[in-house]
């Protein structure tokens, strides 16, 4: 579906799909990751290990975009990201939902110099990190 759709847009010359394991396999050279719902997937250690990894692999300047259905930082407006939340700590070892504030804090820790938050439709938000 990648593929087809970057080509119906006549983007494949600046877009490329590259599959793997990102825990062992290294990044492909890019200017901007994104990480679309991945970090709910893990636990803290392994969430801080593939957001060090995108940082690694960035060039300066670089962009990292991870997109969730992030918790409000009160944790009481978006329901979908709640029930998310707890479907994910039903589903995974170590899975849940996160706040954008945790989101921001991680990005920070493991060196983005410039972090944003912006919300998405429905339940989602996206944080973009700039090396």
């Amino acid at each position: 579906m990648f593929e087809e759709f970057v080509a119906a847009h006549g983007l494949a010359d600046r877009l490329a799909f590259h599959g793997g394991d990102f825990f062992a396999d290294p990044l492909p050279e890019a200017d901007v990751y994104v990480m679309g719902q991945i970090l709910h997937d893990w636990n803290l250690e392994q969430r801080l290990f593939l957001l060090q990894k995108a940082y690694d692999a960035l060039p300066e300047g670089g962009t990292l975009i991870v997109y969730d259905a992030m918790i409000d930082d009160e944790r009481r407006q978006n329901s979908y990201g709640l029930l998310l939340s707890l479907n994910m700590l039903i589903d995974t070892e170590g899975g849940s939902e996160y706040t954008v504030a945790d989101a921001t804090q991680w990005l920070q820790s493991v060196g983005f110099a410039k972090v944003e938050a912006h919300h998405l439709i429905g339940g989602y938000s996206a944080v973009y990190a700039t090396k």
